[in-house]
């Protein structure tokens, strides 16, 4: 897991995976849409391999690249448990003001029927 959110920390990986995304591409093609060199390319590429989320096949001379989402799994999972936390949270909160506000309102109620039944 340490590798892969390593991985995705770098905004360029990040971008390249989002461009492998439904899509293979040549390591030309993806130098290609960046305005840095290929040997960087090439360098992110490689750390974006050995994290497991794009595998190279190689083709005739070229290789190409493909995203490859399973190693994501347990960083997402890993991820959700917080968001899990903060949404139960704001969901108990919601419960409590939903139950104020119709006690609030049964009240209201209330005390126009006192007012109705004395008048």
């Amino acid at each position: 897991m340490d590798e892969v959110a390593g991985a995705i920390a770098d905004p360029i990986r990040r971008e390249i995976l989002e461009m492998l995304d439904g899509q293979q591409l040549t390591a030309g093609d993806i130098a290609a849409r960046f305005e840095i060199s290929r040997p960087a390319i090439s360098r992110h590429l490689r750390v974006l391999r050995e994290s497991g989320l794009v595998r190279a096949e190689l083709v005739g001379r070229q290789r190409v690249y493909a995203l490859d989402t399973e190693p994501l799994g347990e960083l997402a999972d890993w991820i959700t448990r917080f968001g899990r936390n903060a949404w139960e949270r704001r969901f108990d909160a919601l419960e409590t003001e939903v139950y104020r506000t119709r006690r609030e309102h049964r009240a209201a109620a209330d005390q126009e029927t006192a007012r109705e039944n004395t008048a």
